[in-house]
Parts: C-alpha cells; sequence; structure tokens
C-alpha cells in the first residue's frame, strides 16, 4: 500500500509550505545585501541557508533527490544563462568572441585532462571517475565572478572574454559529463569531439534563428500590454533551449546566443526586459544554490575534504591557468590579462549541478565526486573571490576611464513612428556644463524635457545640463541611431566631440558619459 506517499497536500501544509518558501526567500534576498558588502559571492550563502536547512542543520530536512534536483538545475540554468545573455553587451563581447571560444573548447579539454590526471593519480579515482570530475570542475561561472569584480572595472577586452568564456563553456561541459555518464565504454575520443562541435553547431545556429527571428517580431508586433513583452522575450529565450535540446544540440549555448541577440536588438521596452529576467535569474540563482545546499550531507565531507582541496589547488594552480596559455596564445594577450583571466575561473553552481548526472546514472562513486566538487567549490570560492579584485588592482588592469559608462534607453512610438530616448547623466559624465544647444544634435531630434532635483521642466536652448539631470529626448525613426550616437559622443568627449574625433569612437561602442533609464 502507498496511501501515504500517494496523499496530497491539505490546505494547511500547502500554507505551512508556502510561509516557509516566503520565509527562505527573504532571507536569501538578505543575503544579497551581505554579499555585495562582503565581497563574496552570494553563492555562497544561499548554499549555506540550504545547508542549514537540510540534513545536520537547524530544521533537518532529509532531502536526497538528486534527479529532482538536476531537472530544477537545468530549468535554472536555462533562466540564468538567459538573463545573463540579455545582460551582455555585444560591442564588449565581439573583440574577445574568438578568445572567448578557444577558452570554452581547447581550454576545456586542457583543463579536463590536467584535472583528471590529479585525480586519478593524486586522490586515487578510477579513469572514468577522474575524467568526469575533470569535466564538472571546468565550468567557470559568470555570476561569481562579476559580483566580486562589479568594484573593479576591467578592460573591456578581458570582461568580454569571460563573460562570453562562461556562456559558452557550459554547453562542451555537459556534452562531456553525460557522455562518461552513461553506462558502458565510451566512445572513441575523436568520435566524442566530433559530437560535441556538431552539437555545439547545432545550438549556436538554432540559437541565432531563434533571437534574430524573435527579435524581429517584438520589433513588429504590437504587443496589447507593456508587461507582456518581458514574458514574450523570456519566452523565445526558452524556446531556443528547447528546440537546440530537441535537434541534439547545445540548448545551453542556444539560449545564451538567441538572448544575446535579444538583449542587443533595441526591443520595445528593454529596461523592463531586463529587469524582469534579472528577478527571474536572482530567484533561479536562490533556488538552485538552496536546493544544492539541501542535498548534500555535512557529515559525509569531512572525508573527501582534503582531496576536495588537492584537486582544487591543482585545478586553480595548473590546469586552469595552463588552459589559458595554450587557449590564447594565438592572441597575443598581456601576461597581466592572462594572469587575472586563470585566476578569475571561478567555479559557481554549474560544476555542482553537474555534479549531479552521474548520480542520477548510479556511477559508481558518484556519490563522493559530488562531495569532492561541493567542497572544492566552497573553499575556492573563499579563496578566489576576495582577492579577485586585490589581484586586478596590483596587475593595473582597473580602467581608468574618466567617464562613466553610457546606457541609453528608448521607448518606441509606433504610431508617431519615432522614439523617446531616457537618459541619465551621472557624475563623471562630460556633459556636466554642457548647454542644450551645444548638444548639436541631428535634426528630427530634441530634448523635450529635463528633470533636475525632482522636478521637471523644459529647457532652453540655453539651458545647462548638470550631474544628476534626466533628459528626455524624441527622435524620428531614421535619426534615432544618430541621436543616440551624438549623446554618446558628448557624454564622452564633451562639447569638442565633433573635433575630438569622439563621434567616430561612440558609434564604434566605445563611448562613455551617460547612464540611462527606461523612458
Amino acid at each position: 500500500m502507498r496511501e501515504g506517499k500517494d496523499r496530497p497536500l491539505t490546505v494547511h501544509q500547502l500554507n505551512q509550505l508556502l510561509l516557509i518558501s516566503s520565509l527562505v526567500l527573504l532571507i536569501a534576498v538578505a543575503a544579497v545585501r551581505i554579499s555585495s558588502r562582503s565581497g563574496l559571492p552570494s553563492l555562497l550563502l544561499y548554499l549555506g541557508i540550504g545547508v542549514a536547512i537540510g540534513q545536520d542543520g537547524f530544521f533537518n530536512v532529509k532531502f536526497d533527490n538528486a534527479e529532482l534536483t538536476q531537472v530544477i538545475g537545468y530549468a535554472a540554468l536555462v533562466v540564468i544563462l538567459a538573463e545573463g545573455g540579455l545582460g551582455t553587451k555585444w560591442k564588449e563581447v565581439k573583440p574577445a568572441l574568438t578568445a572567448a571560444a578557444a577558452l570554452s573548447t581547447v581550454g576545456v579539454g586542457v583543463s579536463v585532462g590536467v584535472t583528471a590526471t590529479a585525480a586519478h593519480f593524486l586522490i586515487g579515482l578510477e579513469w572514468r571517475q577522474a575524467l568526469i570530475l575533470g569535466a564538472v570542475v571546468s565550468s567557470t561561472d559568470a555570476a561569481a565572478v562579476f559580483s566580486v569584480l562589479r568594484k573593479v572595472p576591467l578592460p573591456s577586452r578581458v570582461t568580454g572574454a569571460l563573460e562570453a568564456e562562461s556562456g559558452f563553456n557550459d554547453a562542451p561541459v555537459v556534452i562531456i559529463v553525460v557522455a562518461l555518464s552513461v553506462y558502458g565504454p565510451v566512445e572513441h575520443w575523436y568520435v566524442l569531439i566530433g559530437e560535441i562541435f556538431l552539437e555545439l553547431a547545432i545550438g549556436a545556429c538554432i540559437g541565432v534563428a531563434v533571437g534574430w527571428v524573435g527579435a524581429f517580431a517584438l520589433r513588429h508586433v504590437a504587443l496589447p500590454a507593456s508587461g507582456l513583452y518581458p514574458i514574450a522575450v523570456m519566452a523565445i529565450a526558452v524556446s531556443a533551449y528547447a528546440l537546440g535540446a530537441t535537434a541534439h544540440g547545445s540548448g545551453f549555448l542556444a539560449v545564451y546566443i538567441a538572448s544575446v541577440i535579444l538583449g542587443n536588438s533595441r526591443l520595445p521596452h528593454a529596461p523592463a526586459n531586463r529587469g524582469f529576467a534579472e528577478g527571474l535569474g536572482w530567484i533561479a540563482q536562490i533556488g538552485m544554490f538552496v536546493l544544492l545546499g539541501l542535498l548534500v550531507t555535512p557529515h559525509e565531507l569531512g572525508d573527501d575534504f582534503w582531496p576536495a582541496v588537492i584537486v582544487g589547488l591543482v585545478l586553480t594552480m595548473v590546469a586552469r591557468p595552463l588552459s589559458v596559455l595554450i587557449s590564447l596564445l594565438p592572441f597575443r594577450i598581456p601576461w597581466q590579462e592572462q594572469a587575472l583571466m586563470s585566476w578569475a575561473g571561478l567555479r559557481g553552481a554549474v560544476p555542482i549541478i553537474l555534479a549531479t548526472i552521474p548520480m542520477v546514472s548510479y556511477i559508481e562513486g558518484s556519490r563522493r565526486i559530488f562531495n569532492v566538487v561541493f567542497v572544492l567549490v566552497v573553499v575556492y570560492t573563499l579563496v578566489q573571490g576576495p582577492t579577485l579584485p586585490w589581484l586586478a588592482r596590483a596587475l593595473r588592469l582597473g580602467n581608468s576611464s574618466g567617464a562613466a559608462d553610457l546606457g541609453i534607453e528608448s521607448a518606441p512610438l509606433e504610431r508617431l513612428r519615432g522614439h523617446l530616448l531616457s537618459v541619465a547623466i551621472p557624475k563623471r559624465s562630460k556633459m556636466h556644463g554642457v548647454e542644450v544647444a551645444e548638444l548639436r544634435l541631428p535634426p528630427g531630434s530634441a530634448v523635450t524635457l529635463v528633470v533636475r532635483d525632482g522636478k521637471s521642466f523644459v529647457p532652453l536652448p540655453s539651458t545647462v545640463l548638470r550631474r544628476g539631470d534626466e533628459l528626455l529626448v524624441v527622435a524620428t525613426d531614421p535619426v534615432r541611431d544618430a541621436a543616440e550616437r551624438r549623446l554618446r559622443a558628448v557624454g564622452q568627449g564633451g562639447k569638442l566631440a565633433g573635433w575630438l574625433g569622439t563621434d567616430t569612437e561612440a558609434s564604434a561602442g566605445t563611448g562613455a558619459g551617460l547612464g540611462g533609464r527606461s523612458g
């Protein structure tokens, strides 16, 4: 009889579950503030919440369903990749795209080989187990990297390479782990490599197609409510994953590429789209990390602590630097940037999620692999996370640009065939002190409103712009891009931008000087 197991939840039990979930979510949101002050990636705090709730914790909740964890982890990873892609600036990633691709393929292969060899000879894992462990820990986590680097702006080539790598390398790593976690002999290595590149190619093509078609549709189909646009954007991104996986390609690569295209396509209500995706991304991270913390059994970690430290030491000090060196050899990247990229290879939620794959497949020693990965991620995040800003400053890789980054948001006026550009002037912008007439906006565009100290007014041509002002610029369709380029140029070079060549730089995406929000 299974009456006890199949009995549905009562209303009282459902209310209790909702109350506990709400409290956990509130605690996790408060942990974001702690993370931003301490410089530690929020991953550790969320894992800690799960461990505190789970077995050996305060509530002693016993949870050992690795299959459910894997399914939820995959779903959360899709949302996180979509959110990351929507927030990726193509102009920053484009110059580092080939380097990131090399890190995500050649670099992953080097890292897997070196780490697996260390795991086999130093902690005694069998070759299959060692290869699985090496593959699992070869994926980097962008959220963990940039949560500790937010106060140390880096050159665009470094940030672009790290961001693109973290979006790309999940795909080949998942393929390798799944292939190694299947019972029976593993195919010849060259067959596996061929399958990896085939799945990546299929995923990339589907991601490009879905992203382009989705962006075209959203720009030309007027939805009845603005709140539907963020939902539509996320639905398109998730559909890229589903189509990629169904076509036996890399769904993770498909969702990331589609999201990058959507995020750089000037969609209607772009700020709302990104805000909605960011909120979903936080919920996905919180839920995923708490669940992973629940899955671990703390009293089992003692025996695997030192093996995890040893493997992590080889991974951090040998495998990662060697993979960066070999992958970036053709690109002549300075050694300072390579050193930072080597140390910035933080491991986050993805390795812990991937460690559940051999558990679901009942691979011998899979529980030990999970414990080693869990300890490795926690220990080396504690070591690398707080020291990343210090290393960036020591290598003199901080971005010393005097102007703040530009972010102009627009909302379309479909019936009037125009756009509203909403611009906020930050403290370091060189637009401070410039008169409205000195902006020299192209014909067909004009500053129609200025908000200063909470009060709005219609500016005159002689109105002097100040730091903290918010501008509302109206532009017709033909001159919308030119107006944005001019605003970026003045934000970077001030009123003399046209004579200093700043217009060219702005059009290339290197302009800075404004901060924008939705208009």
